[in-house]
């Protein structure tokens, strides 16, 4: 009984460090830049697109039902199971792909720097891997938001969530500087945005390969049209 006990807190012990794990890799203080990108919305706000709370809401949902449930999450979902297996191929591969689906310059720059940064906070943490696929992982955020994951024993699914939400929060925070919109307004957002990541990350996993890969023409459009905006607060 005792020693069932113990496997017992034992287990729980590693369910909750792992949760605290999580809640450190999605922390906007994470020092990858992530508060420095709008992905279009600093355009689109700009061109009169997202003038309101409820265009912001729409532009956001549009990008769960089609990046992230079709590229994003299952390209993750490919990559935390390269990174378990210690498959440097594939590996590579998923993150080729990935790139290939960013479809402007700044949207693959930004996969590329924050792949960067985190790659070098992974190393300073003495991530196992870390240093030695560097020229990899410094290529994609996912990739090195992965190594981070399994290394510190998060569930796939859980992962999703955090990837997601981390998104949506940095995204949700541009817009109320950028529109603008009042804290409150935008924690309002959130709130509402939070109840379709379930639906999101279901789907998301459940994507065959064969139907991998997504497109948003007016994300596309905002991202380069952002590239030559005259004034702009966000580096994309």
């Amino acid at each position: 009984m005792v020693a069932g006990i113990r496997t017992d807190i034992s287990m729980t012990m590693i369910t909750d460090l792992a949760l605290l794990r999580l809640l450190h890799l999605v922390s906007p203080t994470l020092p990858i830049g992530s508060f420095t990108y709008s992905q279009g919305i600093e355009w689109a706000v700009e061109c009169g697109w997202i003038a309101t709370p409820t265009d912001l809401q729409n532009w956001l949902a549009s990008q769960l039902h089609s990046g992230m449930t079709h590229l994003d999450i299952p390209v993750l979902q490919r990559l935390y199971h390269a990174v378990e297996r210690a498959d440097v191929e594939t590996l590579e591969y998923w993150i080729h792909i990935l790139n290939a689906s960013r479809e402007t310059s700044e949207l693959l720059l930004e996969e590329k720097n924050r792949g960067r940064a985190l790659t070098d906070l992974l190393i300073a943490l003495e991530i196992p891997n870390a240093a030695r696929w560097k020229p990899l992982l410094a290529q994609s955020q996912s990739a090195a938001f992965v190594l981070a994951a399994v290394h510190w024993q998060i569930p796939l699914q859980q992962t999703a969530y955090g990837y997601v939400w981390s998104w949506l929060e940095n995204l949700v925070l541009s817009a109320v500087k950028i529109i603008p919109l009042g804290q409150t307004q935008g924690q309002k957002i959130l709130h509402e945005m939070t109840l379709l990541l379930p639906e999101v990350v279901t789907q998301g996993l459940q994507v065959a390969d064969d139907d991998i890969g997504a497109s948003s023409p007016a994300l596309a459009i905002a991202s380069s049209r952002h590239e030559t905006q005259y004034t702009r607060l966000f580096r994309s």
